[in-house]
């Protein structure tokens, strides 16, 4: 290796399904690149999100920390720069402050959408991000450092194309970096906003990786159309599909930058996305507020994970043990040699040694094997054959046998039967978040409906989020 310590690429799509991968299984969606790098390193079939939308998502990528402890609810809306911008996690410890603090140089291409996108975070040596959570594919805002510049290019190429020039001009330094790389992609709109090349592939598809199902009953719908998706839902297929291979495409590039720059030997590359996305599977489009109540399938809180250093890790290996969004900080922190355990005071816990092919640590080994996620008074607790998810104050809830029912049809939760397994998985939830929760951030009486965050929580718990009559019933 040329550096200290091993470079480290992490690359995040936006709204992208556990299904939307070649590499997973899918038969019609083209992803030779994330296939390859697959092939390369070890791809983790059950990795979930910390709640099934973007901002508290990534607010845990970073923190290590859930929703209800670091306060991010629901995506950020209000003003994303400018005086009235806020950085939603002021004053908690993330992972590219504890890298800042070992020396690493910080480098951001893409999607912030954690407040105040124009203000770069400490340590950052470069810093080029969207203005909000979404735009259109061919006219986005995006900050160079301070300086906002309208961009008309092919936002997938754009960011791609800024990761590149960061890692070539990183190649004048000693010191390791840290480059985030935050697609949009294949984040609506669908229809319309790809390459030609990428929508003719997919022209004759018939897109039976994901059937239009019956609607669901709890769909949310605007303007007659799924708040997820778009009218034409066969052309929203081909975008989000045209989308998803368009960034395996710039995805390409980033990576040949790391060759041609003979970096591939000692720079670890990560691949996941922020949070699931159905598109049309159990008769809705969108993730958890694609539905209300808000919904904790599969489809919608588990993502894609893909790590790739040959050099360390085993190459070929499908993991299918249980990891959270989480568990990424310590992973990597202890991947980078360095301390995690500032990372593992909550509950995430280095899977690093999995990863590697070891045996479970005494420490790992305390954590029973379950994963959580929230979606502010919606909350889950995921085992390798069961889920059980619990909806404050009146549900309704939800449990799931998924040995036998791995497609969650069939809710378990209200017969006598199955009684007493729904009062060992409510108290394993209720006790886990009584540990990991904090009093000014406990999101379980959150009035959240998918409307956007405001502003932090501890401002005005019954103000946090800006809801269409909430004022009116408060």
């Amino acid at each position: 290796m040329t550096a200290a310590r091993p470079n480290l690429v992490v690359i995040v799509s936006d709204d992208q399904g556990p299904w939307a991968l070649g590499a997973a299984g899918n038969h019609e969606i083209r992803t030779p690149v994330l296939d390859e790098l697959a092939e390369r390193g070890v791809r983790l079939e059950r990795f979930f999100s910390a709640s099934p939308v973007c901002s508290p998502a990534r607010a845990s990528l970073l923190t290590g920390r859930i929703p209800s402890a670091h306060g991010v609810h629901d995506y950020l809306d209000g003003a994303h720069a400018g005086p009235a911008g806020r950085d939603h996690l002021e004053g908690v410890t993330t992972l590219t402050d504890a890298l800042a603090d070992a020396g690493y140089r910080l480098g951001l291409s893409g999607k912030w959408h954690l407040g105040a996108s124009d203000a770069p975070r400490r340590g950052f040596v470069h810093w080029y991000a969207l203005e909000g959570g979404g735009s259109p594919y061919h006219d986005a805002v995006m900050y160079r450092d301070a300086q906002p510049e309208h961009v008309t290019g092919y936002l997938t190429d754009v960011i791609a194309d800024d990761a590149v020039a960061f890692i070539d001009a990183e190649q004048a330094h000693d010191a390791p970096f840290f480059l985030a790389v935050n697609f949009t992609a294949p984040h609506k709109p669908f229809a319309g906003q790809h390459p030609d090349e990428y929508t003719a592939l997919y022209r004759d598809c018939a897109f039976d990786t994901c059937p239009q199902e019956e609607p669901h009953p709890w769909l949310q719908t605007l303007d007659g159309a799924p708040i997820g998706g778009e009218p034409d839902a066969r052309e929203a297929l081909i975008g989000y599909f045209a989308a998803v291979t368009a960034m395996d495409a710039a995805i390409g590039r980033i990576l040949d930058a790391l060759r041609r720059n003979d970096r591939e030997d000692d720079t670890i590359v990560v691949f996941l996305s922020d949070n699931g996305f159905s598109c049309g599977q159990h008769g809705f489009w969108g993730k958890g507020n694609g539905t209300f109540p808000m919904n904790m399938y599969d489809e919608s809180v588990m993502v894609p994970f893909i790590i790739s250093a040959p050099w360390m890790l085993p190459c070929g290996v499908v993991d299918d043990r249980l990891h959270s969004a989480y568990d990424l900080p310590a992973t990597l922190m202890e991947l980078a040699g360095l301390d995690e355990s500032p990372f593992e005071s909550g509950p995430g816990r280095s899977f690093a040694g999995a990863l590697r092919g070891e045996s479970p640590s005494p420490r790992s080994e305390q954590r029973p094997v379950v994963v959580h996620s929230e979606y502010g008074p919606v909350r889950m607790i995921r085992t390798h054959d069961r889920k059980y998810v619990h909806r404050h104050p009146h549900g309704p809830h939800e449990l799931y046998d998924l040995a036998a029912d791995p497609r969650e049809r069939e809710n378990l939760a209200d017969l006598p039967s199955h009684s007493d397994e729904v009062s060992r998985l409510r108290r394993m939830l209720r006790d886990w978040f009584a540990v990991h929760s904090t009093a000014d951030a406990d999101g379980q009486g959150l009035p959240v409906f998918g409307a956007g965050q405001t502003r932090p929580l501890g401002d005005d718990p019954l103000g946090a989020f800006a809801l269409p009559g909430w004022d009116d019933a408060r």
